[in-house]
Formats: C-alpha cells, structure tokens, sequence
C-alpha cells in the first residue's frame, strides 16, 4: 500500500553455470550414477509444468542412481514447488523431490526432500563425500503422508524443510544444519525409480527458486528484488508467470475485457496481455508518481489512483480507464485508494487526519465533503473494498491484536471479523461473482500492522461470508503482491506479483 515505489536496478535469479541440456528455469538436466536405464527432463512453456522420468536403483547408501535437472546457486534460497507421480508405479519406495547436492558425483554429499511413492516423505542427507547414509540418524520423517507441495530453504549452513497437503499451510518438518556443504551448490528437482530396470514419471508444476534478502535489508532505500507477475488457477492453484522484470513493478488489476492486466512501474501504469508480452503505458496525465494502491470501477468506465503530486503526500484521483487526465477527490493528504462503492458513485480509501491512525473513509467522485466511516484510536485498519452487491465493506484491521480480515455495513456500523488465526491477514479482495474472498497473509513474526516486502507469504481463499481458508498460493512477496483487486471477471483467477532476488 503505502509506499510510491521507484524503478532500482535488480535481477531474476540467474546462474553462473551454463549447462549442455538447460530446461526451464534449469541450467542443465542429467542422469547421476550412470543408471541402466536413462531418464529425461522436459518443460512445457505453455502449463510450465515439469515432467521428469528416471531410473535408479536408489538414492541411499554410499552412493545414488537417478535423474537431476539443476542449477547452480550460491548463497542463502528458497525452493519451492508441487510434486505428483504419474500412474500407480512398481515400486513404494520410488522417489521425487529436491535435491541440493556438492557435486554430480554419485557418492557426492547432499540433502534431499523426499516423496515417495507411497506417500511416504522425508529428509534425508549424506554428511560428507562417500559416507553411508544411516538410517534413521540421517532423516528427519514428515509426521502425516501424502505431502503434494515441499519447500527447502538454505539459511546459512541449516537447511529448512517444509511440506503442506493441499490447501493447507507450510508446516516445518525439520532442520539439518550441513556444515560442510559448499557456498555453491547445485540445487534441483529430481526422480528415482529405486530399480533399476524400471523408469517412473512425475510431474512437478509451480516450481519457484528464490533468493531471499537479508532481514536487516531496507527494499526502499537499498534495493527492490526482481518480480514476477504471476496468475493462479483459484480451483487447482497452478500459477504461470506471465512477465519477469528486474526491476520493481507491483498491484496487478485484471482489465474488465479479461484480455489485460494493469499494473503500476516507476510511478506509472501499464497494461499487459494475459499472455505476456510487452507492456503499454496508460496515459495518466501529468500523475508520474503513482503508487500501488489503483482500482477499476465495477461498471469498467473508471480507474482510481494513488498519486503523491510534487511535495505532498499520496492523494486520489480518478480518470477515464482508458486514459485521460486525472481528476483530484481527496483534498487531504494522505489518502490511499482501495475500493470503489458497487454505485460506482464513491470511492473508498484509508487515511490520516489529524492523528497517526489510519481510518476508513469515502468520497464521491462527483463532488462533496468526504465520510468518515471508522473511528479507530489506536488500532490499523487498511485496504476497503466493498462487495459487488453493496451489502457489505470488507477490510482488514488489528483491532483483535493481530491483523484480521473484517467487514462492515456500508456506514461503516455493525463490524464483523471473518478471520481468527495467528496469521496476519491483509487486503480482502471479493470475487466479482460475490463467492469468495482472497487475501495475503503474512508470517507470526511480522508486526500485525506492517506489510513488508519480501516475506514468506501466502495467498489464501475463503467464503464470502467467512469459514476456513485456503492456501491457494506460497511466495516470496508482501508489499505490491496483492494490494489491490486483482480477480479475473470469470472469478476463476487471481493476478498477483511475487519476489525473487536482488541484483548483483
């Protein structure tokens, strides 16, 4: 929300390695243990989904068969992705997952999460070069089966390893502190048949390599990460990335037509196809200093924007969603934009006046005084949208003690909170069809009434009228993932941009 955001100087992750057989976002694919028989790695561009076959005898012992796709990465990273086998397999011991590995020696040491085709799922590691791998001293077992989504992260020289069923958040399985693992390491997805006269198959989609940035690191002053802008699939959560900058861009809307996403970059707007491609500009008039608080109207006619005019903070406009000059609504500074009343009359937004807290108010875009519609004196309330039928205004605050996800009749009386979790819950997006709200959520943590970039967030689902939600989406993000309404008009899809690391 509250940031106008500069264009800094960032890169995607890249390798330093060149492979011979690169796919996707791997540099190199291959088998490991010289296996009887040979595997493959193959990437379909258009799903960007993953299908990998490999043999092997196992991946145990003192030495290990199967088939890696790689890149080589230093530093601390997150891996992230959805794993599932193809057909019912001969083996329950068959295995896929992530590896992070010294080296393509086949007694090299490494440290992989495991699935098995049982359902079984495990971390597991040799410590050095060549040592037999014990059982059970070098695992660390998942308490429940049939874990679809795994994560690793390398934090220093502990490596992290979550799993969540679907729907459900990350949990943290266990942590392997691998001291003698190198800074450089060759990290990837991998299969094993555990026989050797047998290929299995798996397909493995929504796979993301971050690099996250150090705690004490200031986004705004040192540095924004490169993004993604990225659209999921709110009935099965697979997720395609349509654009990649390194530089920052932020707060997808999805256009009325259903052809184009809006997004604001350098303190400009700029419409993409769904697709990708390259961006266009929206003319906005002389509002160069845009942030990401910007919304369409419900009847597709009119776009709202935050913009901090020369010397002044952060103000709403509205203009023509096809372009045009800005006209002013809110006198008073600051004010951020978040919705706009089902009337297509008012618009909803967050603001200062005369005391530090942020309150709830409106104003009509056609002339008069603005609404204050909360009175809030020490807690944060942020992001107003109302629902497409106009029965209900939906926010989230902290006035519980952490941050909530909320709603209110339109005169800002009968409050009603839909969220009670330990997550911190931000910017309540309602589905165009009046079904479903999706919002951000943030770790413990985090200070409930902050909403930083660069965090392990999730994107979550649930009924409009509250009930429990659903994870349809982990990331790397926070500030300008999700700030604005970011629903596709079918209701089927949600835009929204994610992090991956800093230039070098």
């Amino acid at each position: 929300m509250k940031f106008l955001t500069i264009m800094l100087a960032s890169t995607l992750l890249t390798s330093v390695y060149a492979g011979n057989n690169p796919v996707g976002i791997f540099d190199d694919h291959t088998d490991v243990g010289k296996p009887k028989l040979a595997g493959s790695a193959a990437y379909d561009e258009n799903s960007q989904v993953y299908t990998l076959k490999g043999a092997g005898y196992n991946i145990w012992f003192e030495r290990d068969e199967f088939h890696f796709a790689y890149k080589k990465i230093t530093g601390d990273f997150i891996l992230t992705a959805n794993f599932a086998f193809v057909g019912k397999g001969k083996d329950p011991h068959r295995k896929i997952g992530w590896m992070i590995r010294e080296s393509l020696d086949d007694n090299a040491s490494h440290i992989s999460a495991v699935a098995h085709g049982d359902g079984l799922t495990v971390l597991q590691w040799r410590v050095l070069r060549g040592a037999f791998m014990r059982d059970p001293q070098d695992e660390i077992f998942a308490p429940k089966p049939g874990y679809q989504v795994i994560q690793v992260e390398r934090e220093g020289k502990n490596i992290i390893f979550r799993a969540a069923q679907v729907g459900e958040p990350l949990q943290v399985i266990g942590v392997q502190r691998m001291k003698d693992l190198p800074d450089e390491v060759l990290a990837g997805l991998f299969i094993t048949s555990h026989n050797p006269d047998v290929i299995e198959e798996a397909r493995i989609w929504n796979v993301r390599i971050d690099k996250p940035i150090p705690e004490n690191h200031d986004a705004y002053r040192q540095g924004w990460p490169g993004c993604r802008l990225e659209i999921v699939n709110i009935a099965d959560g697979t997720r395609k990335v349509i654009h990649e900058s390194k530089g920052q861009f932020e707060a997808p809307n999805w256009m009325p037509d259903g052809k184009k996403l809006l997004f604001n970059e350098g303190g400009s707007l700029f419409t993409i196809p769904i697709e990708g491609g390259t961006p266009e500009k929206l003319n906005a008039g002389e509002a160069n200093r845009i942030n990401n608080d910007h919304g369409i109207s419900f009847d597709g006619k009119w776009l709202a924007i935050s913009h901090s005019p020369q010397g002044s903070p952060s103000k709403v406009y509205v203009l023509p969603l096809t372009g045009g000059t800005p006209k002013l609504i809110t006198e008073k500074a600051p004010s951020y934009w978040h919705g706009w009343t089902a009337d297509n009359k008012a618009v909803l937004y967050v603001a200062q006046r005369d005391t530090a807290i942020y309150n709830i108010y409106k104003s009509p875009v056609n002339g008069g005084p603005e609404v204050q519609l909360t009175f809030f004196k020490t807690a944060h309330v942020d992001g107003p949208e109302a629902s497409p039928d106009g029965k209900f205004i939906y926010y989230n605050g902290s006035q519980s003690g952490t941050m909530q996800i909320w709603r209110m009749k339109p005169d800002g009386s009968g409050k009603e909170q839909l969220t009670f979790d330990e997550y911190n819950d931000w910017f309540p997006h309602i589905s165009p069809d009046g079904k479903w709200i999706v919002f951000i959520s943030f770790p413990t943590e985090i200070d409930p009434d902050s909403h930083p970039p660069c965090k392990r967030v999730m994107l979550r689902l649930m009924p409009v009228n509250g009930g429990a939600p659903k994870v349809i989406a982990y990331l790397y993000g926070g500030q300008g993932t999700i700030n604005v309404p970011s629903w596709s008009p079918d209701s089927k899809r949600v835009a929204f941009v994610s992090n991956s690391e800093l230039s070098e």
